[in-house]
């Protein structure tokens, strides 16, 4: 029915529709898929802290941590038999406790070592003799590498630099960039120092001639020349060729070079040589060469029977339920109300914790076990034969979606007999043949150890070009566009076949 005016009348709508979704618990199970091991085990210490019900796993497994708590309530009961179950199957897993996990429960008194006697800090013959070997000393305390501003700040209190110009120097220092580079103008630091230009080019000066050859260089001509000249080799030809030709010697085009300085080729190459042996970043010796350690959330071993993926728990808390809060539950206080719902909450909280960190733990077995299912040949030959692997296929055969796949490969560690690597390096997308238009048996990783051994074993006289690679992988099946070949080599830092002939020629020359 329409109104006077020809306009609609209005009318309320009831309509069922069913929508999915996502409560904070489940967000917080699908955010711990993704967790590296070190984010995890922050996010449990976090909730050990805000969480009073939970409590970390003895070395012995407490035979009442699990107990029903339906004297908490009607609605308690299901989630206390989800306790059970879960807690007793991390109870139940393989990691066995390790014997020092109980020395910590040592109390003070029952120390044997006398701290409060002065003459135990003696030198280390006298404690290993008592049989204090162990104890501590302070030359087992690491020491920090010296920075390279340290370096150069030590090096400027030996000057006779003073004053303004030592002021001017610690602000040139402290302005230099990872590589050694002055990353202020001049006139900049003159400004900030309230000193003239003359002054800080003066004090510049005599930093650029401090250790490291180069440092405090505006530019990598200024860099290589500087270290030329510490060299004696300010006139040369190698210095002539950087001020004129850095590009030419970037693209290795020798013969321009020499046909510009009229110069023999061999007395060309001599000076690219030595321009080769300087240090183009002066501060690459400073930096740390520390590997970080990367520990694996599961690990491939070998045995009679194949390969066996077993998980990896070690540093990771193991949870239990605290019996003093589950004693309070089973309290039927009608006074304390609130207390008893705040109790609720946390026991619910702690719960879905265990639950969520059990699952995540099954989720990376059934992974890395898929993994190792389509990946048996790069586990027993290498990276050679790493065969095309997506993400859906691993979904497909473990029956779960592949963004959960993507998500517990992410920053995820798989040992394996061969290293350890990311689970993420297992995953790539085949090569096209050409013959069925599918997906060929080649990764793109093993395709670049292929084109490396091929270069490697190739004849130094005649190396092979990039149509004579893809010739010699199309006769292995494996079908690649010449353009493909040559970012590869890129990727490998292998140079062309024109620039490895020269490199030939010479070193017989």
């Amino acid at each position: 029915m329409a109104w006077p005016d020809g306009g609609m009348r209005p009318r309320l709508d009831l309509r069922l529709s069913q929508k999915l979704l996502m409560t904070p618990q489940l967000q917080q199970a699908i955010k711990m898929l993704q967790m590296s091991r070190l984010e995890m085990a922050q996010v449990i210490q976090q909730e050990m802290v805000e969480n009073p019900l939970l409590e970390e796993l003895a070395d012995e497994v407490d035979g009442d941590a699990v107990e029903d708590a339906a004297a908490a309530g009607d609605g308690m009961e299901n989630v206390a038999e989800q306790a059970d179950l879960t807690l007793q199957s991390v109870a139940d897993g393989e990691r066995k406790p390790d014997a020092e996990e109980s020395l910590g429960q040592t109390a003070v008194e029952d120390f044997p070592y006398p701290w409060e006697d002065e003459n135990n800090f003696s030198d280390g013959a006298e404690r290993e003799a008592r049989g204090e070997e162990d104890q501590f000393t302070y030359d087992r305390v690491l020491c920090q590498p010296t920075s390279i501003v340290d370096h150069l700040l030590w090096q400027l209190r030996l000057t006779s630099l003073a004053g303004v110009e030592a002021t001017i120097g610690a602000e040139i220092i402290g302005n230099l960039d990872d590589n050694g580079y002055l990353a202020l103008s001049t006139e900049e630091v003159a400004a900030q120092c309230g000193a003239s230009d003359a002054a800080v080019i003066q004090v510049l000066s005599v930093i650029q001639g401090f250790d490291p050859a180069g440092i405090a260089a505006r530019t990598l001509t200024e860099c290589l020349l500087i270290q030329l000249a510490q060299r004696g080799e300010a006139e040369s030809l190698a210095a002539q060729i950087v001020v004129t030709h850095l590009v030419s010697l970037q693209k290795k085009d020798y013969p321009k070079i020499a046909e510009h300085f009229q110069s023999p080729l061999a007395e060309v190459m001599a000076a690219c040589r030595t321009i080769a042996s300087l240090e183009p970043k002066p501060c690459r010796p400073f930096h740390s060469a520390h590997n970080p350690h990367v520990v694996p959330d599961a690990s491939v071993v070998q045995t009679d029977a194949g390969y066996t993926v077993r998980l990896n728990d070690d540093g990771l808390p193991r949870l239990k339920i605290s019996p003093f809060y589950k004693k309070l539950l089973r309290m039927h206080d009608e006074g304390n109300d609130a207390t008893r719902r705040y109790l609720e909450k946390k026991f619910k909280s702690a719960l879905w914790l265990v639950k969520s960190i059990d699952q995540r733990n099954r989720t990376i077995l059934k992974v890395a076990q898929s993994i190792v299912t389509f990946q048996t040949a790069f586990l027993d030959h290498g990276t050679d034969h790493l065969r095309p692997l997506v993400l859906r296929d691993v979904a497909d055969d473990i029956s779960m979606h592949p963004s959960t796949v993507s998500r517990i490969t992410s920053n995820k560690y798989l040992q394996t007999p061969h290293g350890i690597y990311e689970m993420k390096f297992f995953f790539s997308s085949g090569l096209n043949n050409g013959a069925d238009h599918g997906s060929s048996d080649a990764a793109p990783t093993a395709v670049r150890a292929i084109i490396r051994q091929m270069v490697d074993e190739e004849d130094p006289a005649k190396p092979l070009s990039d149509h004579a690679i893809v010739e010699a992988l199309g006769r292995q099946q494996i079908a690649i566009a010449r353009r493909t070949v040559a970012k590869y080599r890129d990727i490998l830092r292998i140079p062309s076949a024109r620039v490895r002939q020269a490199a030939q020629a010479e070193g017989h020359s």
